[in-house]
């Protein structure tokens, strides 16, 4: 029964949210998010096809492929070029992922399911967020919608699988910068050795309000909490993140670099950062 609910509910938002026109909000300040960069082979069969920071990352498998967000609305045509830069087809696309329900990840996600008919996989508890184009997104007004909604097609929970192609990724729920801000663990691999990839979506507190003043978000502060626990203990071999500058992206790939997988594997970046989040995390609590 709970089951048959979320989905009217998605259904029921979706509809709703497709009447409403879009206003995302101002990039200005943000150049680098529109900014293009060169695509490249990551490691495997993975590849980077999204900005200079926002990260978009295609899985090629025999059977389709699956693309992880897709960053502004006006950058479908970057990203359809580059992945034809890169010699594959945006058509080809499958399924369809994000990281995290914002604008600045799922922009032009709506338009590209529309062009491939790709299936939309979502974390549950961005699920309404999602489909409602951002209007119940706990930290935005509620009042329009800041990406063009998108029809999900299923909803995903901590620990399932998505197969392709002999692909298989794991979602990790790791909710608090939204309420389903989730990563994905598989494993690649090439003529010389496997890598267990990990795409982690960083816990930044994006609120400006204490915690116990979110209302719409309650559990707001024990999500941050287990997330930024579950996240130090994962075991990967190279890691990439939904921004390009969690990772230090235009640092460790220059355009035009030669292959080289372990160009990502800087755990240390990855535990720096982590433990700066956790900082910001403790000093917003004892602000409460």
């Amino acid at each position: 029964m709970k089951k048959i609910l979320l989905i009217l509910f998605l259904l029921s938002a979706h509809i709703f949210a497709n009447a409403q026109k879009v206003y995302e909000p101002d990039t200005h300040k943000h150049p680098e998010w529109s900014k293009p960069f060169p695509p490249f082979r990551i490691a495997g069969n993975l590849y980077y096809v999204g900005t200079t920071d926002l990260a978009c990352y295609l899985i090629v498998t025999p059977k389709g492929n699956i693309l992880i967000n897709t960053g502004l609305a006006s950058s479908q045509p970057l990203i359809k070029k580059s992945i034809e830069t890169l010699g594959f087809k945006l058509t080809d696309t499958k399924i369809l992922l994000t990281t995290q329900a914002h604008f600045d990840h799922l922009g032009a996600m709506a338009a590209i399911k529309q062009l491939t008919g790709a299936k939309m996989m979502v974390n549950e508890g961005d699920a309404a967020v999602v489909a409602d184009g951002g209007r119940s997104d706990y930290e935005l007004t509620g009042n329009v919608c800041v990406f063009k909604p998108i029809k999900i097609d299923r909803v995903l929970h901590n620990g399932d699988s998505i197969v392709l192609g002999g692909t298989k990724l794991t979602i990790l729920n790791h909710p608090g910068h939204t309420k389903g801000s989730c990563s994905y663990i598989f494993n690649v691999k090439d003529n010389k050795r496997s890598y267990r990839v990990l795409i982690a979506n960083m816990p930044t507190i994006v609120t400006d309000k204490k915690f116990k003043d979110v209302t719409t978000y309650p559990n707001i502060a024990k999500d941050y909490a287990y997330t930024l626990n579950a996240m130090k203990h994962l075991k990967f071999d190279i890691w990439m993140a939904s921004h390009g500058v969690q990772f230090d992206l235009v640092e460790k790939h220059k355009p035009g670099s030669p292959y080289n997988p372990l160009a990502f594997a800087d755990k240390k970046t990855y535990y720096d950062e982590l433990n700066e989040l956790q900082a910001d995390y403790d000093k917003k609590l004892a602000e409460q």
